[in-house]
Formats: C-alpha cells, structure tokens, sequence
C-alpha cells in the first residue's frame, strides 16, 4: 500500500516527491537522478490541487483562506 501523499507539507523542499519513499534531499535512494523531484506546491504554488484532476481525496485535509488561517474542510 502506498503512502499518503501530503497535500501541503510544511517543508517540502527537504523531501524528494518522486517515490513512496520521501527521501531526505541528501540521501536520495532511488538513484533515478541527480536531483530531486519536487512536490507539486512548489511547482504550481498553495491552490495546486484545484487544478487538474490528480485523483486525490481532499475531504479530511484542512483547506487554506485568503486570510491565511486553516479551515476544516467539512465545515466550509
């Protein structure tokens, strides 16, 4: 089974995104290159899971506001 994929991680710059194994930046295991794959917040910016259909549960996740503060989703 594969991990749960986190739709908006804290720091997402110290993991590489290109497997199930979230590798630390500085001990990439896969070997499938020199650099790391980068999760979609940093390519796309905060909103990139309203574009595209990524085939993604986003129900339980809390959701960002305008004014910066977190929302339960059910609630909204």
């Amino acid at each position: 089974m594969a991990k749960k994929f986190p739709l908006h991680p804290k720091h997402p710059e110290r993991i590489c995104w290109g497997c199930d194994k979230y590798c630390p930046v500085d001990s990439l295991e896969c070997g499938n290159g020199s650099d790391r794959t980068q999760h979609p917040v940093e390519l796309l910016g905060a909103d990139w899971l309203e574009y595209g259909d990524w085939g993604m549960e986003t129900g339980t996740e809390p959701t960002q506001t305008s004014e910066g503060t977190d929302t339960d989703a059910a609630s909204v």
